[in-house]
């Protein structure tokens, strides 16, 4: 029964969510545009959202990366680099704890600001709320798990979780076999994780999508205004 349970959680669950992921988005990009957008209510609170807001993004953006970093580059490039195993453990627990009680701090700002105000509340949807308390419970999952990677600082626990998530996207299906054993914490903090992915399509999330980076490789420009005065009628 536990490896039916594991099986369906780490073999098969991945691919329902990073299909609905992907398919979810781009459905709602071209058919539902107006709604492509996260709703803003800067004009409430706007101090404690400013303190909050860059916060939670900086910490989560710092998380993210990590995460896709180390679970996502083989294990021979960081061999050939000469980084070990424990060494990268402890960078993890280091630098992923910091931007992670960062992120806390951030989003305990956004969800008192949310679900306090009423003004805020009256904003909000159902979406907005759920959506911020999933991620704080991810949140709290993912800085729980540091307390079990504290007693695996050879960083082999970590190589598991590696090839698992280099598995999935390589299309092996024994690749659940490598995080069947690991502690519950984790198994938690995986399937809250691709759930995230999977409700992203529905949730105001998708607004990632749109985050204007290319406002830094474009050419700059000025708006010259002309005081010349027309004829009428022109």
């Amino acid at each position: 029964m536990a490896d039916y349970v594991n099986h369906l959680l780490f073999g098969w669950y991945p691919y329902l969510c990073l299909t609905v992921f992907l398919l979810g988005s781009w459905v709602r990009f071209d058919r539902e545009q107006y709604t492509w957008r996260s709703g803003s209510s800067q004009l409430l609170r706007r101090k404690q959202l400013m303190w909050g807001s860059n916060l939670f993004h900086v910490g989560i953006l710092v998380i993210f990366l990590g995460h896709c970093v180390g679970l996502l580059t083989p294990i021979a490039i960081f061999d050939a680099l000469g980084i070990s195993h424990s060494f990268k453990q402890m960078l993890a627990i280091v630098v992923g704890g910091t931007a992670g009680l960062m992120c806390l701090v951030g989003i305990v700002l956004l969800t008192h600001r949310r679900l306090t105000d009423p003004r805020i509340r009256a904003t909000s949807s159902f979406s907005d709320i759920a959506i911020l308390l999933i991620l704080f419970a991810q949140l709290l999952l993912g800085l729980s798990t540091i307390f079990v990677s504290l007693g695996h600082l050879d960083g082999h626990e970590m190589v598991k979780f590696m090839n698992w998530a280099q598995g999935v996207l390589t299309l092996q299906t024994d690749a659940w076999l490598n995080v069947s054993d690991v502690s519950p914490i984790f198994k938690l903090h995986l399937v809250l994780g691709m759930t995230i992915f999977l409700l992203f399509p529905f949730t105001r999330l998708v607004h990632i999508w749109s985050a204007p980076v290319w406002y830094f490789g474009r050419q700059g420009y000025q708006i010259v205004r002309s005081r010349k005065t027309l004829p009428a009628g022109e």
